[in-house]
This record gives structure tokens, sequence and C-alpha cells, in this order.
């Protein structure tokens, strides 16, 4: 079957279209295997309606891997060696409700990894097919044998119910979860191209009265890893599972490390308003997203979030030449750390009275970026990040340490290896590796 790789590059150019809708999703894989929608133009939209992330995934045995993002798209002249921007122009969540918490296996219903490689214990098929069967942690069931076939559980879990109107939700008791958990899709809202269960179906309420904010944002965003992997392990922390793994996605760990993206980035300021740039791996691209939160503190320590549905639209623009091996972070101006945030005109001033008081000539140009590390730990992620600022910069990597200390950031994406790494960077950089235009353009610098 011939597939957009296969077909011309300038054909593809010809029929890009400006806007693209995806409906269609992964089941829990990304990479060259999976087909690709569009082509996008440079430029163009895409929107997709993406389901939730992880607990559903995880207690649908069919799935093989942690997420269910949407379909990747091609986008027209985007080749191995460059980058895409994705601006994020709307991150909506659908959802009216949602369940969360830390995790716990069932030992025998995997072989290796329970993300990756399902299996049901009674029966021995792998990756089985299943329904639910009324509400609880025993509610998912084997379509071949009819047993209970689900291989996570909730040491802590919760049920929690969301107002994205006025941006507050609200942990419910049991008796609230247990009805809603009869009646999941009214609540999760699916979208209906999707094949998880709805993890409301298990009605786990551990904390009941437990009110916070809502600020969504996507987990799970980004290209196409240059190899076949589970969407949820397209990361240094997740992805070493993959290492040696007794399972049709084991691989070496330097392919790992060549071939993954870092889409899975569990960092909450990827949201509305932030402009994220990815590497490209496979020719084309191959744009996804998935895996909305409705909140998360730095840091998604818990293992998993509030995943919900919800709508994404992001503009993408090529940017040619710009080899990169992880993502780039241009955050909203609010989401800054306050020592990344730029001067005002007012501390400007000051800072101008400070050099002329010292004889000091010059005042650098800069603005702020943030790299995205990942690895085993969270010491190992920082190294990387710090790594990353310095290859694509040019900058020494004892000065990064010293820019992301005094004007800067290091902040927790996720345990147990996500990081970014926030500092000011001089523009004459940013211009010189082709970033300085999108930085000015999201902080209003006019130097």
């Amino acid at each position: 079957m011939e597939t957009m790789l296969d077909t011309p590059a300038s054909a593809l150019a010809t029929s890009a279209a400006s806007r693209v809708e995806v409906d269609h999703y992964t089941r829990g894989t990304i990479g060259p295997s999976t087909p690709m929608a569009g082509p996008l133009a440079d430029g163009g939209t895409i929107v997709a309606g993406t389901p939730p992330g992880c607990w559903g995934p995880m207690i649908t045995p069919r799935f093989e891997g942690g997420h269910e993002c949407s379909q990747p798209v091609y986008v027209a002249g985007a080749q191995v060696g460059d980058a895409v921007a994705l601006r994020i122009k709307r991150c909506e969540p659908t959802s009216l409700a949602t369940s969360s918490g830390v995790m716990s296996f069932v030992e025998g219903r995997y072989t290796g990894d329970p993300f990756v490689a399902k299996k049901c214990s009674a029966c021995g098929t792998e990756a089985p097919l299943s329904h639910l069967d009324g509400v609880g942690e025993e509610a998912v069931r084997c379509d071949v044998c009819g047993s209970e076939v689900n291989a996570f559980r909730f040491s802590n879990g919760y049920v929690i119910v969301l107002d994205k109107a006025n941006k507050v939700s609200l942990t419910v008791d049991a008796s609230i979860a247990q009805t809603l958990g009869r009646i999941p899709n009214e609540h999760a809202l699916i979208p209906p191209n999707s094949e998880q269960h709805s993890i409301l179906a298990l009605a786990r309420a551990d904390i009941a009265g437990l009110a916070a904010h809502m600020q969504p944002f996507l987990g799970n965003i980004g290209t196409m890893p240059a190899a076949d992997m589970p969407d949820s392990h397209n990361a240094g922390d997740f992805g070493g599972f993959l290492v040696d793994a007794p399972h049709r996605f084991a691989m070496s760990a330097e392919t790992l490390q060549a071939a993954k993206t870092d889409g899975h980035m569990d960092t909450n300021t990827v949201r509305e308003g932030a402009i994220l740039v990815c590497p490209v791996k496979v020719d084309g691209a191959g744009v996804y997203m998935g895996d909305m939160h409705a909140q998360q503190g730095n840091g998604e320590i818990a293992g998993h979030a509030t995943d919900i549905s919800g709508i994404v639209e992001v503009q993408v623009n090529v940017l040619k030449h710009l080899p990169i091996d992880g993502p780039i972070l241009f955050q909203r101006p609010d989401d800054l750390p306050p020592m990344a945030r730029p001067l005002t005109r007012e501390q400007r001033a000051h800072v101008e009275a400070l050099a002329a008081k010292y004889g000091q000539k010059t005042i650098e140009a800069n603005a702020p970026i943030t790299f995205i590390g990942s690895g085993p730990t969270l010491n190992d992620a920082t190294k990387v990040g710090l790594q990353r600022a310095a290859d694509v910069t040019g900058l020494p990597y004892d000065e990064i340490l010293n820019r992301a200390t005094i004007a800067g950031s290091i902040e927790i994406s996720r345990l147990p290896g996500v990081v970014r790494v926030t500092f000011m960077c001089p523009l004459a950089v940013l211009d010189r590796i082709g970033l300085g235009q999108i930085a000015r353009e999201q902080y209003g610098i006019d130097q």
C-alpha cells in the first residue's frame, strides 16, 4: 500500500491543506509504521479531539502503550534535520469528570511491562479484546474467556468532577463515584473513534472534597519518533523500560536515544499560548498530540494526573536546518519562572543606571528559552536538558549552568525523569539558530 512517505515531496507540497482535522487515534503506539494524515501545508493548522491518556488506555488490554494520541500529521517541507514550531492556539477540556491516582500492577497479567504487553492470566490471550461489566476494580473483562483482566490497580485513587467555565474541580465521595461509574461515557465524553475504556468505571474514591484549580495542558505532544514505540515511552525515563525488553518494542539504549523525540513531557506549561519547537526525525515530522490533563503542579509526582478528553488546535511552522534532539519550549510569559522573566522598562532603566555607575559598556539583549530534558532520573534529565541547551546554542556548558542559576530555573515536569531548563539566552544567539523571531513574538521584545 502506498503511503505519504512514498509520494514525491513536490506532489505533497501541491496537495497540502491549510487545515487538517484529526479524529482517529493510534491505540497506544507511535512511529514510522503509523499511517499519517495530511499533508498539512507549512503554516497550516491541525485540529484534533484528543481522548484521555494514561488510565483509560492502561486498563484497556488491547493497547500497547499508555496513551491514545491523535493520528500523526505529515507536514509538507519538514525533513529530517529540521524542526517544527507548534503554536498551541486551543487546549480546551471536554470531559466533565475523570479519575486518576497512584498505580500498582497485577502480576501475571503482562510480559515485562504492563503498559505495553498485557495478557489475560486466565486464558493466556495476549492483548485481548475486552469490555466493561459493572463498576469497580473488577469491571474490565476479557472477551475471550470472561475473566477479569485489568493489569492495574489503584493504590490510592480519586474521582474528580470538573467545571471548565470557572476553572475549578472537586473530588467526590464513593457514592457519587459509583453513580458516575455506571454511566462513564456521559461524563468522560471520550471521542467517538476512541477505543479505550473509561477509567470512571473503576470508581475508586479515596479522596473526597478536595477542591483544586483547573489549568489544562498537553502531556504528550510532538513529532513522530524514528522507531516504533509505545507513545507513553517516547521519553528518556519511561523509554528506558524498552531497553532489552521481553516484547516486540525492545530496543537498545542507543536506538532509543537516537529515535525518541521526548513528546511525552507532562510539562504543565505546554498549554494554550505556548510555542513548542520539536525535532523532525522522520520526513513529514508526524505531528501528534494527546494526554490532556485538567491540572497538575510542577511535577507529575503521583505518576498520573487528571487525564481528560479535549480539543486541541495547533499552528505548525517548519524551521529549516535546525537539528535538535528534543523539545524547546517558549512558555507563556505568565508561566515563566520569576528569575527568567524579561525586565520591565522600569527595571531596564535601573539596570542602565547600574551599568553607568560601574562603567559597564554593554547590556545583553536576551530572551527566555526552555529546553526539555529527560532521563532515568531527575539528575540525568537535568544534565540532558543542560547539554541540549549547550549543543543548540553553542554556549559553553558551564555558562548554561550559570545562566540557569542566576537568570533561570530548573523545574520538575515528571518523576522519575523529565525536567525543564530555563535561562535567559542572548538574542544574537537565538537569531543565529533561527529562534530569535519566535522569542520576540512570544515575549513582546522589540530589540
